[in-house]
């Protein structure tokens, strides 16, 4: 029996477990991290005519404590909590905007009626009408301040999401990089897990879907990974990356693309859709431009629109102090029709007002097809399948829009991005600058007299938008419930998500956290081993020394 071996096996069993357990120590705090423990067995044992003497013990393996379902579910909870949270920065923005009764839209569009009743009532008087104008500025720059804040924020989300994008390409190559160094590891390590390298390698693909909802799968020791239906990243040791540029449908729009392969090991740049990217703060930012911010200043257009129109309509009706007919109050630009960029023919569409009672607040993407049109209505993806046929007098009627379709041979594909209210908003103007004329008077009854102004008046609380269902009032207060209702549900999620994060961070840890008091318990009894061991030598050599003696 070789006492010697017999406790080299033990101190080398206990000093591993010593450095297992102070590794477990110094990266109790380390972001993705699993604990580590040393695998031993029995090292065999000799056999005598007695029986069979134990051999000692060896180190199988250094085990890291791992769960792959929790890691996962993990990672899922903290992808949708980030995505909450970047929706819910930007929607605190535009709803501290719209959130304060006292100061802003609701009531400037007060002052200026109370303007108009007042000129009503005093037609003649100068200092009336200087009011109104005054009002009538003021209304209007709270609306283009409004569409300004909107745009201003649709250009913090394209800069954002080309930062994302940069990071989370950061992330793919990092992976990747890692999938090599684990690949190499095993091999010069007979196998045996790197599993430092592994918690790195996991740490960052919960990180990444942090930045965006992808879809890691381990295959032959490799992690490849996903991004909306599916479109690819990282196969193998091959990254595709993203791409952040801007839209071929609106040069406003910063959209994701990804990398496909193409003919002849070429590759393709795809755009994808915004509603394709859930996940993480990039699909947070993603779902707010797509489900909020775009339909909030198409609803803001729409409302400047609806003003505009129904004040030109009537004012134009009057006459003003000098007794001339009454010009448009308000202006507006032409309803925006955006080429694709892609478009082979330089043809347009066109779009003008038809009914401002039935305007939607939808965007529309029109698209030529082999015999007619495809018209999608934005964001709901509704379509509608026009004919060549049903185009009379090259226009089509849709939602209070006339569209006017170009003449003559057209390309296959080609589309049109209608945005009838989107800038409106912004573009609106005040006219008039004089206040003799203001047009306050009824035609047939002189300049003298307020009756058109009280016409004007009375459009307050007319029912002009929403198909008879909202006057210029209820469509403001519709825009601001709409923030206010998507903010508290934000805010309602973000905290379940939290609470949720926290449970599943807390299960994942019960299995793969370290627990300081735990490891120290481990050290003494790991202590303890190890002087054992080292007596089993000492002993050794002390026998060794009495039979030396003895011969002696």
């Amino acid at each position: 029996m070789n006492l010697v071996k017999l406790g080299l096996t033990g101190l080398n069993a206990a000093q591993n477990r010593l450095q297992a357990a102070g590794h477990n120590i110094t990266n109790a705090a380390t972001p993705g991290y699993n604990r580590q423990s040393v695998l031993v067995a029995t090292a065999g044992a000799t056999p005598t005519s007695a029986g069979y003497i134990g051999r000692g013990v060896q180190v199988v393996s250094i085990q890291r404590a791992y769960d792959g379902f929790l890691q996962n579910q993990l990672g899922s909870a903290r992808s949708a909590g980030a995505a909450l949270n970047a929706y819910g920065t930007e929607i605190a923005q535009i709803n501290n905007l719209f959130a304060d009764n006292t100061v802003g839209i609701t009531p400037a569009l007060q002052k200026f009626f109370d303007g108009i009743q007042a000129v009503a009532s005093a037609p003649a008087d100068a200092a009336a009408r200087q009011e109104l104008l005054g009002r009538s500025a003021s209304l209007v720059a709270q609306l283009n301040d409004a569409n300004a804040f909107i745009e201003a924020q649709h250009s913090n989300i394209n800069t954002q999401i080309s930062t994302t994008v940069t990071q989370i390409n950061s992330y793919v190559e990092r992976v990747r990089d890692l999938n090599q160094q684990i690949t190499n590891a095993r091999a010069s390590a007979s196998g045996q897990e790197p599993n430092d390298l592994l918690d790195q390698r996991d740490q960052l693909v919960v990180e990444l879907g942090q930045l965006a909802g992808t879809k890691a799968v381990e295959q032959n020791g490799k992690v490849s990974l996903t991004i909306g239906n599916g479109q690819v990243l990282l196969a193998g040791d091959t990254a595709y990356k993203l791409h952040a540029k801007v839209s071929t449908e609106d040069p406003g729009r910063t959209v994701v693309a990804v990398t496909t392969p193409g003919p002849g090991g070429s590759k393709i740049e795809v755009e994808v859709e915004d509603r394709h990217i859930p996940g993480g703060s990039l699909g947070g930012l993603l779902a707010y431009r797509h489900d909020l911010l775009d339909s909030v200043q198409n609803e803001l257009g729409r409302l400047a629109m609806g003003l505009a129109v129904a004040i030109n309509a009537q004012h134009v009706q009057g006459v003003d102090l000098s007794g001339n007919a009454g010009a448009e109050f308000f202006g507006l630009d032409a309803m925006t029709v955006i080429p694709s960029a892609s478009n082979s023919s330089p043809a347009m569409v066109t779009a003008e007002l038809a009914d401002i009672n039935l305007l939607s607040g939808n965007d529309y993407r029109i698209e030529r097809t082999d015999d007619g049109y495809l018209i999608a209505r934005l964001p709901q993806g509704s379509q509608i399948v026009l004919a060549d046929t049903d185009i009379v007098g090259g226009a089509y009627t849709l939602d209070g829009v006339t569209l006017q379709f170009p003449g003559g041979a057209l390309a296959t594909g080609d589309s049109w991005l209608v945005q009838p209210t989107r800038g409106a908003a912004g573009s609106l103007t005040l006219l008039v600058d004089d206040p003799a004329a203001i047009a306050a008077a009824a035609v047939s009854t002189g300049s003298a007299n307020g009756d058109n102004a009280l016409s004007m008046a009375k459009i307050q609380t007319d029912k002009l938008l929403g198909n008879g269902a909202m006057s210029l009032n209820e469509a403001f207060s519709q825009i601001v419930n709409k923030v206010a209702v998507q903010t508290q549900q934000n805010s309602t999620s973000s905290k379940a998500q939290a609470i949720l994060i926290n449970q599943t961070f807390a299960a994942q840890q019960a299995v793969s956290g370290v627990n300081i008091n735990e490891e120290y318990v481990s050290l003494e009894s790991f202590q303890q081993q190890f002087i054992a061991a080292s007596r089993l030598i000492d002993v050794s050599g002390t026998l060794f020394d009495t039979l030396l003696h003895l011969r002696s």
